[in-house]
């Protein structure tokens, strides 16, 4: 019987790709944050969750023969040969001031706060450029029509990026607006969720003062123990799943 191949023995493919113009052979499989740590970058910023939740590794680039300009996330897109990129880890775009406890959740607040609204023009590049695919324009329509549901659910899973406000000819900052929206449909417009009033009850009650005293009275160790052996929800349980810690719920 053959001997098993040796990690060391294994040979990684590498391709070539350029960051600030700068040329780098890096493993093929990695992502592009990867890739850029290999060649000795280090993040200071434009790097938070690693997992394309929080939309601070917004990356431009372009493949080699091809005009068009390409985005994604650093640490979700795969890098491949001859790729040129670069981050926009932040971009400055206006984002309106305001007291959300005064504010009425009208289409007007939004109008008053972000008039730029109107110089949409339609052109969906701001769509094209999305790198969570949200259809950016629908929604930035439907503000324009005055309908806060139909803006945040279609924005909903906007990180922001910021890469739509790159792209704009009307110079808005599409996903700033889109928040407010979200903002004042969500804590003023939406029915109350009965179990979420039910659970602040319990918290309001007292329900939870034995648990957290005893979590505050444990060593690190201890914490750690019962973080790793905590009852958590299964990845495919549908609705009806409920724990059966006491402490978590309430039905």
């Amino acid at each position: 019987m053959a001997p098993a191949t040796a990690a060391a023995d294994v040979q990684v493919k590498t391709i070539p790709i350029y960051i600030m113009g700068k040329r780098y052979f890096v493993p093929e499989a990695l992502t592009i944050m990867k890739a850029m740590e290999y060649s000795g970058y280090q993040y200071i910023r434009g790097c938070g969750c690693r997992g394309g939740v929080c939309g601070a590794c917004a990356t431009v680039y372009r493949k080699a023969g091809d005009y068009k300009i390409h985005t994604g996330l650093a640490c979700q897109t795969v890098v491949e040969p001859d790729m040129y990129l670069t981050q926009i880890p932040f971009y400055p775009a206006n984002r309106a001031s305001y007291d959300f406890a005064a504010a009425t959740p009208t289409p007007e607040t939004v109008y008053r706060l972000y008039p730029e609204l109107f110089r949409c023009v339609a052109c969906n590049a701001c769509t094209k450029v999305c790198p969570m695919d949200v259809e950016v324009l629908d929604y930035v329509s439907a503000l324009k029509r005055g309908d806060l549901e139909a803006a945040t659910e279609i924005s909903f899973d906007c990180i922001q990026c910021g890469l739509c406000a790159s792209r704009c000819m009307g110079e808005m900052a599409q996903y700033h607006v889109a928040q407010l929206a979200r903002r004042l449909y969500g804590g003023k417009l939406a029915p109350r969720a009965e179990h979420l009033k039910k659970m602040v009850d319990a918290i309001d009650g007292g329900a939870f003062a034995e648990p957290i005293s005893k979590l505050k009275a444990m060593s690190p160790e201890e914490l750690k123990k019962a973080y790793t052996e905590r009852q958590m929800e299964p990845d495919m349980a549908d609705e009806s799943w409920r724990p059966t810690d006491r402490y978590a719920t309430f039905d």
